[in-house]
């Protein structure tokens, strides 16, 4: 259902787009970039988070991490991560599949200014089998997203002794 719900998004708004489908899952960022040939950091994932009464998407970098401050100052409130089953309800999406196209309902969604330093990106496309390859700025526009900046970026991770990996 949500794969098809993706489909029929794509073939209304931007028919030049086409879902990629993968034998090998791509539920998770590693999977998804082995799968799909890119560098972890390409891949768009999609958070879905409570904050207060409110439900919202989050498109990020692979390889960042949501900055739980930043959140909070920008969005006036803790951020959670939905729960399993409320992602599914809500968004129309498996975990391991969501992404800010084909919803359920409508959801606000926001991109993290993380996507910007990649021309092509991959989010998933509504299963834990498929994705679509699409430029930042297309991506942000057919979802009607607002740029935020909300993550740590790695090398704010490697400042904070986070992250030890070399260039």
């Amino acid at each position: 259902m949500s794969l098809a719900s993706v489909r029929a998004f794509f073939a209304e708004k931007a028919p030049d787009i086409n879902v990629i489908e993968s034998v090998q899952s791509s539920a998770t960022v590693a999977l998804a970039a082995e799968a799909y040939g890119v560098e972890p950091a390409r891949i768009a994932k999609t958070l879905s988070l409570r904050i207060g009464d409110r439900v919202i998407l989050i498109v990020a970098a692979g390889t960042t991490r949501m900055d739980n401050k930043k959140v909070k100052a920008l969005f006036g409130g803790k951020p959670k991560m939905l729960g399993l089953e409320e992602v599914a309800d809500i968004t129309g999406h498996e975990v391991g599949g969501v992404c800010p196209f084909g919803l359920k309902m409508p959801l606000p969604v926001y991109c993290d200014v993380s996507l910007k330093a990649f021309d092509i990106v991959v989010p998933a496309a509504g299963s834990t089998h498929s994705a679509v390859k699409i430029t930042p700025h297309r991506l942000a526009e057919l979802t009607s997203a607002e740029w935020v900046d909300v993550c740590q970026h790695p090398a704010e991770s490697t400042l904070q002794g986070a992250d030890h990996s070399s260039s």
